[in-house]
């Protein structure tokens, strides 16, 4: 068992990761139950998939507590965080009696989390919400920090606020339900921890990932720890993405959006795969400006590689090139007026911001990796 504290300007709330927490719900979140003592309905929001697997255990559970869940279910993928399904959300919530000292419960990945963050964020100015995530991606990166949003048109994530939750609760044993594929994107975010800002953590995930993905008990609550810790401490120090610090967190985001807007957003291209791959390429860039090794961009490359996860750009078998590539960057959130920041490498475990690419050189960097036929 272990708790982080994720420490922000006059505020504070744990991140409990333990074996079996969802099974004892009503003890571990008690104190976001005690509003709904008096018979109004517990409500928690899953996908179909999660509330198959999850739900009549929680109801049980809190039925034996004097507790009743009211369940809002969408259907699994993207399409859920979109405005009708948000106002359909907290129509539901407002129906429901919702008050601002209440708490909603997010059970599932992270868009599950991600939209009901932003449906709390809204909802009567602010109510408060418990992150339960069911998914690695989802334990190590998007329930901790209160980014919330939902998507639109014009891109993903683009409309939503920072509204940090008020406990989360991590079982990995929930992990046993979830697909090897989803296993291994999650597992792209846990290595991003190690390339950005933790050499060691890098090399422990050398040797023992594959422990990691087997789900060994030990193993796997190792990573999933040291990589809340590391979110932890970077949020505290820039919790609303003012600073450079935390834009770190963004290790192969930029590149890794630009993929899954060009492969639409659909299951052909999976976040974490996505972010895998976008920093093979954030890697593969630093070098080419002289600012990494080829050896250390190759390791990078391999490690992300001996997960399963993608790291050539044509095993896509994208048919666009470069330019086009560029121009899904520029509809990304982290643009700045003319430019656009790119999370850059300077060694394993020391990524920076960097201000000065040229979009030109990424375009032709880009074709070049979309005929590059080694890793």
């Amino acid at each position: 068992m272990a708790v982080i504290e994720v420490a922000l300007a006059g505020r504070a709330y744990e991140v409990v990761i333990e074996e079996g927490v969802l099974g004892r719900l009503p003890a571990a979140a008690d104190a976001f139950l005690r509003s709904y003592a008096g018979g109004r309905a517990v409500p928690f929001v899953a996908d179909s998939n999660t509330h198959r697997l999850f739900a009549a255990g929680i109801d049980a559970d809190l039925a034996e507590q004097g507790f009743v869940a009211d369940w809002f279910v969408v259907e699994p993928g993207e399409d859920a965080k979109t405005w009708p399904v948000l106002e359909r959300l907290t129509d539901w919530l407002l129906a429901g009696g919702v008050t601002r000292s209440d708490h909603v419960f997010a059970l599932g990945g992270g868009v599950v989390g991600d939209l009901v963050g932003f449906a709390c964020a809204i909802t009567k100015r602010g109510c408060g919400f418990v992150q339960i995530p069911t998914t690695l991606l989802a334990q190590v990166d998007s329930s901790v920090g209160g980014k919330t949003a939902i998507n639109t048109k014009s891109g993903k994530n683009l409309i939503g606020a920072f509204h940090q939750p008020a406990l989360v609760l991590i079982d990995p044993l929930v992990l046993a339900t979830l697909p090897d594929r989803e296993m291994r994107a999650g597992f792209a975010e846990v290595i991003k921890y190690g390339l950005l800002g933790d050499t060691a953590f890098f090399d422990w995930l050398e040797l023992n990932g594959d422990k990691v993905l087997a789900r060994e008990p030990a193993a796997l609550e190792h990573a999933i720890a040291t990589s809340i810790a590391m979110k932890a401490r970077i949020v505290a120090e820039d919790e609303r993405e003012t600073l450079d610090r935390r834009a770190l967190l963004n290790l192969g985001h930029t590149f890794g959006h630009a993929l899954e807007a060009e492969t639409g957003f659909s299951d052909r291209l999976l976040h974490g795969e996505a972010v895998a791959l976008g920093m093979v390429l954030a890697a593969r860039y630093s070098a080419r400006r002289g600012e990494l090794s080829d050896s250390d961009s190759g390791r990078a490359a391999q490690a992300i590689a001996a997960a399963g996860l993608p790291a050539r750009l044509p095993s896509l078998g994208l048919t666009c090139d470069g330019a086009r590539l560029v121009d899904h960057m520029r509809h990304d959130k982290k643009a700045e007026a003319s430019t656009l920041p790119f999370l850059l490498l300077k060694g394993l475990g020391a990524a920076y911001v960097a201000r000065d690419v040229d979009l030109a050189d990424i375009a032709a960097f880009l074709d070049d990796e979309l005929v590059r036929s080694a890793v």
